[in-house]
């Protein structure tokens, strides 16, 4: 009978065998060992943030990033560039190039700590609103140095609205969300808007007062929102006072087109509810898209878009509709709306902006010539007198003869026959409080 135990002892490839796979389990064990220990200390001694690229402050994240990379970043070795393009009403074209750091690791001292920044990109992850890669930036800093984190975000978020201060930006709907529309706009002061006498003073006291007194509305159970309803011929200023109105008051403005393809009423309803904060809506030429319904089916294929006419009114004061909210409308042709839509409640103000009133006219003359012309602006209102002219005839007037006030004058008769080709027949004023 042969002894194993003596065969076993007296081999030595067996025993040296024996004794690598003690080695390896060994060192197996410790390197577990150690990367449990390097967990284990990351996580005690580490801290990250991360921020996805859905959320808000995302873009101001990159943003900061850009401004301060070249003050913070320690060697970067992967950059995207972000170019700002605009074209000028001139023609001609400026950009700005500013770089951020890429996909990839990157170190960043700041407030006395070094962050670690990890932008990822996960291509087999697209964002459902804006159909693009879903990203996310990093954070990684020693956890006692946890207190910069806010102190990042506060300075990118002050960065970035302070890009939009004394500034008005327009959204516009993407998808299911809204997103800004170009380059924020430079306020327009709500004098340079020349509207009839006391038009102005009432919509701004309307409008200030339903901002001031949200909490009369709550205790007495009535929908905190409120609409208008701008309408008369084209060029007499409806949109310039609403952009002008939003930059007295310091608001945004969002535009929707209810013409769109692809708008539904859910959709519709959905933007009306997420629009951004100190938002003015507007829906321009509501007219265009809607007729009574007794003369338009229901049927979504004969409207460019899908929303319906019942889905419109859900959607200003149904079930569903949101509250703090403060809707312009308008239209040329105020009497292709149907009263449903204009009913109080949906439209709590109907304001009639007309041709130009000798106030109007006199008051635009020395807007653009100077109180010292005040005599001009008489004889130039004079010969106006009976003629319709809209308040964008007149300023597009004042601009050929910016310099000269009695060219202006002398020339009367070439702006009272571009007048005479365009004009649209007058429209009673409605019996809105203006």
């Amino acid at each position: 009978m042969v002894d194993l135990s003596a065969f076993f002892s007296d081999n030595p490839y067996f025993s040296a065998g024996f004794g690598l796979l003690g080695v390896g389990a060994g060192l197996a064990v410790l390197r577990q060992g150690a990367r449990r220990g390097a967990d284990l200390m990351r996580r005690q001694l580490l801290v990250s943030m991360e921020i996805p690229s859905h959320d808000k402050s995302y873009q101001w994240m990159l943003g900061w990033l850009s401004r301060r990379g070249a003050e913070t970043l320690l060697q970067p070795r992967h950059m995207a560039v972000q170019t700002r393009y605009k074209q000028h009403d001139n023609g001609s074209v400026s950009t700005d190039f500013t770089l951020a750091p890429g996909q990839g690791k990157h170190v960043v001292f700041y407030g006395g700590a070094f962050i670690q920044v990890d932008r990822q990109r996960n291509t087999k992850m697209i964002d459902v609103q804006s159909a693009a890669p879903f990203e996310t930036v990093t954070l990684t800093t020693l956890s006692r140095d946890r207190a910069v984190f806010p102190r990042i975000l506060a300075e990118a978020r002050e960065h970035a609205l302070a890009q939009n201060e004394g500034r008005t930006v327009l959204y516009t709907s993407f998808g299911p969300e809204w997103r800004a529309f170009g380059l924020p706009r430079k306020r327009r002061v709500l004098e340079s808007v020349v509207l009839d006498r006391g038009v102005s003073e009432a919509v701004l006291a309307d409008v200030s007062d339903f901002m001031a007194n949200a909490s009369w509305y709550d205790a007495r159970g009535i929908p905190y929102r409120r609409g208008y309803l701008l309408h008369g011929p084209p060029g007499t200023g409806k949109t310039s006072f609403i952009r002008a109105l939003a930059g007295h008051l310091g608001f945004n403005i969002c535009i929707l087109n209810l013409s769109e393809r692809g708008l539904t009423d859910d959709r519709l309803s959905h933007l009306l509810a997420v629009a951004p904060e100190r938002s003015l809506l507007l829906l321009e030429d509501v007219d265009a898209a809607f007729t009574p319904t007794r003369q338009l089916p229901e049927h979504a294929a004969l409207r460019p878009s899908a929303v319906t006419f019942s889905g419109l009114l859900n959607a200003l004061d149904g079930v569903a509709s949101s509250d703090e909210r403060i809707i312009f409308m308008t239209t040329n042709h105020i009497h292709r709306l149907d009263p449903a839509l204009i009913r109080p409640g949906r439209v709590d103000l109907k304001v009639f902006l007309g041709y130009a009133s000798p106030y109007q006219i006199r008051a635009m003359f020395m807007r653009f010539y100077g109180h010292a012309n005040h005599a001009r602006a008489d004889v130039f209102a004079d010969a106006l007198a009976g003629h319709s002219v809209s308040t964008a005839q007149l300023q597009g007037h004042f601009v050929v003869y910016k310099k000269d006030p009695q060219c202006a004058l002398d020339n009367v008769e070439d702006l009272l026959s571009s007048a005479a080709q365009s004009v649209q027949p007058r429209q009673p004023q409605s019996s809105g409080p203006v």
